[in-house]
């Protein structure tokens, strides 16, 4: 009878398999056991080996100071890598729970608490308005010194702000996802002339999501020793004005004396990082952007100077000259632009 017959000979030929893509032929017949079992058994001891290396920097670091300075690096890149992949995993969960709004803010305090411990670095959050709580939708500028920035945004970003990426890095594995999956806001520079009609689209999706974004408008890190802003691109006003939102300037101190990568100076320490007033943009036109950009960045330099000189305990002075990439070493491959 047919209900005898064993399912077991119902068996595809060799050649159908010889004709499936890779990633069908790895499903239909799963790694055995025992190969998953070396794959995880490596991972494991490619963590433990690399554990035992950043400790035995930071104990090297009592004889050798600068041997503090790759400790951290490492630390840092394995911190970021851990909090990647929660990033990742987070996303899908709360996007099919209709909270993707919030998946950025959730992996960047993960990666707060996880630097905290393994490098001892830390940002103060100064906002005695509670502005970073109470004004949404806004466009959040922010002065880009190091990669350190990195744990900044993950100290102070709001519930429901993501940054801004070009839209190329979609396409980019891992990196790419995360951002797709935790609601970035996407910039197509590629047909557009300039930066006021690149913004049309990204003001649309802030209006329609009741989302903020967090941008870099110096564009590029300064790696500056000193308290210095690059000059300010405009794209970021374009879009606070298109889209009828206030712009919050955000200034965190210089923090050479913890990070100067030149130096090889990296150590623990608390940073602060102060929210300014919300700068209303309401009934402001394409024409006002030169003087909004202006204004912001001159409020921004003032308090970056005052803020560094409370942070390091020494004078600073104020220069309104505008440094150039070759001065400050700029990294003009910035993935995450304020066009």
């Amino acid at each position: 009878p047919i209900s005898s017959i064993s399912l077991s000979s119902f068996r595809a030929p060799v050649s159908f398999h010889a004709h499936l893509p890779p990633f069908l032929i790895s499903h239909a017949h799963p790694p055995p056991p025992a190969a998953m079992s070396a794959f995880l058994g490596y991972i494991y001891s490619f963590f433990k080996g690399y554990a035992a290396l950043v400790v035995a920097l930071y104990m090297l670091s009592y004889v050798v100071p600068k041997a503090a300075f790759g400790a951290r690096v490492l630390a840092s890149y394995i911190s970021l890598a851990v909090a990647a992949a929660w990033g990742v995993f987070a996303s899908i969960f709360l996007k099919l729970i209709g909270e993707q709004g919030i998946a950025q803010w959730m992996t960047g305090r993960f990666l707060y608490y996880i630097m905290a411990v393994t490098t001892g670095v830390t940002f103060e959050v100064i906002d005695p308005n509670h502005i970073l709580d109470n004004t949404r939708p806004a466009v959040f500028v922010g002065n880009h010194q190091t990669e350190l920035d990195v744990l900044m945004l993950g100290t102070m970003f709001p519930k429901y702000c993501s940054v801004t990426a070009k839209a190329s890095l979609k396409k980019t594995p891992i990196l790419g996802w995360f951002m797709t999956l935790s609601g970035s806001i996407f910039i197509d520079r590629k047909n557009t002339k300039d930066a006021k009609d690149a913004m049309a689209g990204a003001a649309e999706q802030i209006r329609k999501r009741n989302q903020s974004v967090y941008m870099f408008p110096e564009g590029t890190r300064s790696y500056a020793k000193d308290p210095v802003l690059l000059p300010f691109k405009k794209g970021a006003f374009h879009l606070a004005v298109q889209a009828g939102v206030p712009i919050v300037p955000c200034v965190v101190a210089n923090y050479s004396h913890v990070l100067y990568l030149k130096g090889l100076i990296f150590n623990s320490g608390k940073i602060p990082v102060k929210v300014l007033d919300p700068i209303p943009t309401t009934g402001l036109t394409a024409a006002d952007v030169d003087e909004l950009t202006r204004k912001t960045r001159d409020l921004m330099l003032e308090e970056l100077v005052s803020l560094t000189e409370k942070a390091q305990g020494r004078p600073m002075k104020v220069t309104h000259d505008v440094p150039s990439a070759k001065t400050t070493g700029t990294d003009a491959t910035d993935t995450i632009s304020a066009l």
